[in-house]
Parts: C-alpha cells; structure tokens; sequence
C-alpha cells in the first residue's frame, strides 16, 4: 500500500472551510488529518492521473463554525458550499464524471458529517465517507464508508496506567447528560454510590478524571447525541479495556482489529446489567483484553510526523481497502 497509494488533494477552495480544520479539540482527527495530506509527505500525488483516490479537502467542522446559523437552525449556507465545491471541482476535472464520485473521500469528524454529505446524492452514496459519526441507522455504509476514532487531542501523549492488580474501579464514566443513552446510563447508575460501578455527571471537587480513568479496569464509552464518543480513546490510551454502549456503531478500523478481543460491546437495554456483565468477565480473559488493549495502542496514536501503524496510517489504510473495491471503469462505461 505505501508504494502504490495515491492521492490527490484538489487545490480549490480557500481556508479556512477548505484546507484547514481543527488540531487540538474533541474534533482533532479532522484536522490533523487534513493537515497532515496538505504537507504532501505521506500518500499524495501532485499529478492526479497517477492518484487513485481524491481528496474532498472541505472541513464539516469550519463549515459549521462558519456557514451555520444557529438563531434559525438553518443549514442551506453549508449544503450550498458542499454543492457549489462538487460542482468545480467536477466541470474543471475528468475523475468524478467517470466514477460518479466513488474514487473520492471526504473526512469528517463532525456529527454532521453524515448530514453535510447528504447534500450531493453521489457523496452521500457512492463516495468513500470517513466518519467518527459512523451510526448504520443514518445511512453508513461499512463496506464503502471508513470509520475513524474521534481523538480529544491536548497534548498528543499517551501516559499509559497501572497494572491491572493496582486498579480498584470495576467501571468508570464521567460526563454531562447528552443524548438518550447517557440519560439512561447516568439514570440507572449515577446515584447508586456503587464503588464497583462509578458513574458521575460531574466528578467531585478534587478528583482527576485521569485519575480515574487509570485506576478502572473497565471504562465506560457510551454514546452521546451521535455514536462516536473519544472516551474510547482515552480509555486505550489509559490501559483500560473500553466498553461500548451503543447501537448501530461500527468501531474504527474493524476491518483489521478485532474489537471483541480487547473491548467490551453492551447494548443499549443492558446498561441496567452493566456490573452482572462486567462481573461475568474471568480475571484470565480481563488480563487477556487488557494486554491487547496495550497492543492496539500505536494505533490510536497521534504523532506530529505519523509513523507507521498509527492512527494516520490506519485511516489511509482503512481508505485504501475500500477503494480497492471500486472498479472505475465499470461506471465509465455505465
């Protein structure tokens, strides 16, 4: 792959809605991806002949932060721009007539990257989606769409925790009410001042949440208004096996990572049994899980230049195996 793996990024569009995005932040995987493509160190190809994909470089979250109007909720301005971009970038250049869009990503960490992309039927459809927001029920796709982690990037470097015999908490979650399932997480657990089972809307005065976080042996991710939570990466990054509360996710980089062998998946109607399953786990399969957890680690890790396997890498890789699905000749003729 990192010898025949081309890309192109189209030069249109001006910043900061195009070729730039956010470094630091919940939505820090956009942005340094994008930033990332734009140095031209890794993948890209000044000659898209050559390249076997191309690059939508619009970022969802400066659309938002610029386009959108929240007094009236209205999103046209955005739609216009995703709109009016495929349109350039489709009478100037040959690639997204022959495929219909299909050889073409976009990248967004937004939860209104799904939405964004509704706009233009083709990108909604056929073109490479990468999404943090990867929820089946709106419309993604995992065979044709590529689901990456949602990374709160502050500083970049992953601190690790204790050995599994110095962590107490069974299961830990700290975070504000947002969306149906916290609701039913923080309803069913929070005021029950269970010590196995700890779960907060807001941590008390003086306690570290990564404090917390590394001395759990399970780490509670559910869901908030959208399906993708950077709590899984805080718990890989802190040696805590995850556990996914949500329905309809697809994990990042399931193509290759077996998120069974190093994570937990609990249903959205079993959050009342959290602890009876938590509980079911062996000492021998929790150890098991919490040394795989160290060993996916490197992939999740954002480094200011990308070395391999990590989570630049991955994305690209997770691109790559859905672009060799395309055959653009076949919508050529069609």
């Amino acid at each position: 792959m990192e010898k025949v793996f081309k890309i192109y990024v189209y030069k249109e569009g001006e910043p900061p809605i195009f070729h730039n995005g956010p470094c630091r932040s919940i939505y820090s995987s956009e942005g340094r991806f994008i930033h990332e493509l734009e140095k031209g160190n890794f993948y890209t190809t000044e000659d898209p002949d050559e390249a076997l994909v191309y690059f939508l470089p619009f970022s969802v979250v400066m659309l938002v932060q610029y386009l959108y109007e929240p007094e009236t909720s209205n999103t046209d301005a955005i739609g216009r721009t995703v709109v009016d971009y495929i349109d350039v970038i489709s009478g100037k250049y040959p690639y997204w007539n022959r495929s219909l869009g299909a050889d073409h990503f976009m990248l967004s960490c937004h939860d209104w990257g799904p939405r964004t992309s509704s706009y233009v039927p083709h990108l909604f459809h056929k073109s490479i989606r990468v999404l943090c927001n990867a929820n089946t029920s709106e419309g993604f796709n995992p065979s044709k769409d590529a689901s990456f982690p949602e990374i709160n990037l502050l500083t970049g470097e992953v601190e690790g925790g204790p050995s599994p015999s110095h962590r107490s908490i069974l299961a830990f979650f700290a975070g504000r009410l947002h969306g149906y399932i916290r609701y039913l997480l923080l309803n069913e657990w929070k005021d029950k001042r269970d010590p196995d089972v700890q779960v907060f809307d807001q941590l008390p005065k003086g306690v570290s949440y990564m404090s917390k976080l590394k001395n759990s042996r399970f780490c509670l991710c559910p869901s908030g208004y959208e399906v993708a939570s950077p709590r899984i990466v805080e718990a890989i990054y802190a040696e805590c096996v995850p556990v996914l509360i949500s329905d309809n996710y697809v994990p990042p980089f399931s193509d290759v990572l077996n998120w069974k062998s190093f994570s937990i998946q609990i249903a959205v109607k079993d959050i009342p049994n959290i602890k009876k399953i938590l509980m079911g786990v062996s000492q021998r399969q929790y150890l098991r899980m919490q040394r795989r957890v160290k060993q996916v680690q490197r992939h999740f890790v954002v480094n200011a230049t990308p070395k391999r396997y990590d989570v630049f890498h991955m994305i690209n890789h997770s691109i790559w195996l859905r672009r060799l699905n395309i055959h653009v000749r076949d919508f050529h003729q069609s």
